[in-house]
């Protein structure tokens, strides 16, 4: 009787919860809360996914289809997870010198020292982040990607893969081409989907390849649906060009802020579905620094983020237990910084069901005095915050 009673009791309780504001509310195959919280609505988005958004009724119950009659054939919007392990590693700067936050490039790049992959992956590194401005693969915009740079390019990355560790590759353009956003008034969605559609077929066939379709999109004129709609773009060129098996890293605004993601351009980028089906394999892809402005210009860390990557995890879980990945951060070679990175880095790992892996900012060209260094000293030593922080973290 107690058994019998228990069980009616949590199916009342679930009746009665309510779906927190940017939670799923509906949708074919949902079987939780379909009442928001009070300040939100749930909003039909398709027939799988129904969201609580901001707005002024204190409580709406969702639909499983729209008012007017419609043929469902977008994929199921349900997270089965991305499929990777728990990923530990370090961005392998160089050929992104002298992008500028607004787009525009002046340089040639500078290739990252191969022998750091296999430096990093004998102490548990199992991936490699490697930045490139967009200029160099596509010298010409919408043009055809540049074989002698790809070529080198290619072999960077074939030193990183060589090492059995999965690689990001990285376009660090800021959703910007000198000086114009992507799709609000600079380059066409067509452009920057041209660009991932060559890269993804010299791709399509490694499954340890990732996809970083843009780094730290921010100041967006015109708004994040419409970024949300050029991540589309490019996930779809990514798709048709063959590679339909890899992880695609999404980004937000914000300069890809953790801590925006949920109530910034989180609900658009909810929308972006892919064709290779359902949505696990994108991921969000999110940065957050340690110092007093969020920047990763100062040697001293004042937060461990962890109440920031706490409300990241909740959103995560709240949207179909999505995953996202922190492609950035990093600190100073400083105590301060040696005991916050080391906490965040360790939530992260604990919750890397949500969280599935960090990229630490920067070894490869970087001098060992740069203030975020983590490349390797001459006699072939690691740097303080690497020893200390991020090592006891790696998988």
């Amino acid at each position: 009787m107690k058994i019998v009673s228990a069980i009616f009791l949590a199916a009342i309780q679930l009746a009665n919860a309510q779906s927190p504001i940017y939670g799923q509310c509906g949708g074919q195959g949902w079987n939780g809360a379909t009442t928001c919280a009070s300040g939100s609505v749930c909003t039909f988005s398709n027939p799988y996914y129904s969201q609580c958004l901001p707005g002024s009724a204190s409580s709406s119950t969702a639909s499983t289809s729209p008012t007017t009659t419609t043929t469902a054939t977008a994929p199921s919007q349900t997270s089965n997870g991305s499929g990777l392990p728990f990923l530990g590693g370090v961005n392998t700067a160089g050929y992104d010198f002298s992008v500028a936050t607004d787009g525009s490039f002046n340089g040639t790049g500078v290739t990252p020292p191969v022998g750091q992959f296999s430096h990093f992956a004998s102490q548990g590194v199992n991936i490699f982040r490697i930045p490139f401005a967009w200029q160099l693969m596509s010298p010409t915009l919408g043009g055809t990607i540049s074989s002698s740079f790809f070529s080198r390019y290619d072999s960077t990355v074939q030193s990183a893969l060589s090492t059995g560790a999965y690689v990001i590759l990285d376009l660090h353009n800021y959703a910007r081409w000198n000086g114009q956003v992507i799709n609000q008034g600079g380059p066409t969605n067509a452009q920057f989907a041209s660009l991932w559609s060559q890269v993804a077929q010299k791709y399509a066939s490694n499954k340890k390849i990732i996809f970083g379709v843009m780094n730290e999109p921010h100041d967006l004129p015109q708004g994040t649906a419409l970024w949300a709609a050029s991540v589309q773009a490019a996930v779809n060129a990514i798709r048709a060009a063959g590679a339909t098996s890899q992880v695609i890293l999404i980004p937000g605004s914000s300069y890809a802020s953790a801590q925006a993601l949920p109530t910034e351009a989180g609900p658009d980028l909810l929308k972006v579905t892919d064709p290779a089906g359902g949505v696990g394999k994108l991921v969000f892809d999110v940065h957050k620094y340690l110092d007093s402005d969020n920047s990763g210009t100062h040697p001293d860390c004042t937060t461990d983020n962890v109440s920031v990557l706490q409300t990241l995890v909740a959103w995560l879980k709240q949207n179909g237990n999505r995953q996202a990945l922190l492609s950035e951060t990093g600190g100073g070679n400083t105590a301060s910084c040696e005991t916050s990175l080391k906490s965040e880095l360790a939530y992260v790992k604990a919750n890397s069901a949500s969280i599935v892996g960090f990229t630490a900012w920067a070894a490869g060209a970087f001098a060992t005095n740069y203030t975020l260094s983590l490349t390797p000293n001459s006699d072939g030593s690691d740097q303080p915050l690497w020893i200390q922080a991020i090592k006891p973290n790696l998988p």
